[in-house]
């Protein structure tokens, strides 16, 4: 291929059907290819815009010549875009098995180095529950760090503790000033129990679900499985995380800006990358509504007076006749009591979903029901450990 772009000089022509392609000149006979059924038949070769600008492209030209003078390497270069290429959507290395895994760590595999499990879990409990950081806090942050997981490639998720790096760090959706502020306060109870900052992160957003469940009548414990690492810069491809960004949540009532999508749209596309059912989707947004992990603090969904305990405060809300949804400006409503017109709440089409899409709405009825509340509990702590522990392969 580089052989012949390189030894001969090119004219565009037009094809029999009137299409624009390129065509040596003065081509030997001997490097014209020859008929895919009879070998005594060669044409010329045909090339694109494409394969000229592997020559007339300034950058391209000076890739191509190494690969036409280096033949080894360009065989070098090949097998790894090929494996790559291939591989991309299998995961982290973790994932493969077989004799012909090979032993080097490449970047793009989004290295993670192995964590330990020997530390006590108890003690970093009580170390991040002697702190002053909000049950918001605590759940925001685990939230934030497990939500970029993707089951289509399966890159992103909480292990890793990639939400302390570049670029998630200064994600608009991380809420960078409040996110340094947690870390801040986290880092050190990390470093000095052994644990990593990873691990330490999720059983952070545990602690604060049993705190909030605490605060609603229930004594529960989150389950938490140790063992996760802490990938450094070095480990992380900045350009290649780019993709991962959350331009949206539905989970905490934002969106980075308007998009032709609906915000109720951008919600379902998170959830299927997440790996979440109707169901869980469902429990979970209802739960963190009211737990108060909306972005930048916003009222909008939290469809109760006991902000902090885990309650189904908000599928009785969004199921209450009381209550007349009333638009009030580009994706926001007004709750307003039927009756006094009062306004109580007010809310986002993310919200209001759960109470007009006929599936949704029979997940929010039955944990609207009076003796539902311990089950909404414990489906909420089981949507959120599969949140938590999606990327443990």
């Amino acid at each position: 291929y580089f052989h012949l772009l390189f030894k001969y000089d090119w004219e565009l022509k037009k094809s029999p059907a009137g299409a624009q392609q390129w065509e040596p000149i003065n081509i030997e006979e001997a490097d014209k290819p020859v008929d895919v059924e009879d070998p005594s038949i060669r044409y010329n070769p045909i090339m694109t815009d494409a394969d000229m600008a592997m020559i007339k492209d300034p950058i391209y030209r000076e890739i191509s010549e190494r690969f036409h003078k280096d033949p080894d390497y360009f065989s070098e270069v090949f097998a790894r875009a090929w494996f790559k290429l291939t591989h991309r959507d299998l995961g982290p290395k973790a994932r493969y098995f077989g004799p012909d895994v090979p032993a080097e760590d490449l970047i793009w595999q989004d290295p993670i180095p192995a964590g330990k499990s020997d530390y006590k879990v108890e003690d970093v409990k009580a170390k991040i529950a002697a702190t002053d950081l909000s049950v918001s806090d605590l759940v925001t942050t685990a939230w934030d760090s497990a939500r970029t997981f993707r089951g289509s490639d399966m890159r992103g998720g909480a292990n890793g503790a990639r939400i302390r790096l570049a670029p998630q760090k200064d994600w608009a959706g991380n809420e960078p000033a409040r996110l340094q502020k947690v870390l801040a306060v986290l880092e050190p109870i990390a470093k000095s129990s052994g644990a990593s900052l990873a691990d330490v992160i999720v059983l952070a957003g545990n602690l604060g679900i049993e705190k909030a469940a605490k605060a609603a009548g229930h004594e529960v414990k989150v389950p938490f499985k140790a063992g996760r690492g802490d990938a450094t810069q070095e480990q992380t491809d900045v350009a290649s995380f780019a993709p991962l960004e959350p331009i949206h949540d539905g989970y905490r009532n934002w969106q980075k800006e308007d998009y032709v999508v609906s915000a109720e749209e951008l919600m379902l596309d998170r959830t299927q990358l997440m790996g979440l059912t109707a169901h869980e989707m469902t429990v979970l947004v209802g739960g963190m509504r009211v737990i108060g992990t909306n972005h930048g603090g916003t009222k909008h969904g939290v469809f109760t007076d006991r902000v902090g305990a885990l309650t189904p405060d908000f599928f009785t809300t969004i199921t209450d006749i009381t209550y007349v949804w009333e638009p009030a400006g580009d994706n926001l409503y007004k709750i307003r009591n039927r009756d006094t017109g009062e306004v109580k709440y007010t809310a986002s089409r993310v919200d209001l979903i759960f109470g007009s899409n006929s599936i949704l709405r029979a997940y929010a009825e039955v944990y609207a029901q009076d003796d539902s509340k311990e089950k909404f509990v414990t489906d909420f702590i089981a949507a959120w450990t599969k949140v938590m522990n999606a990327d443990r392969f």
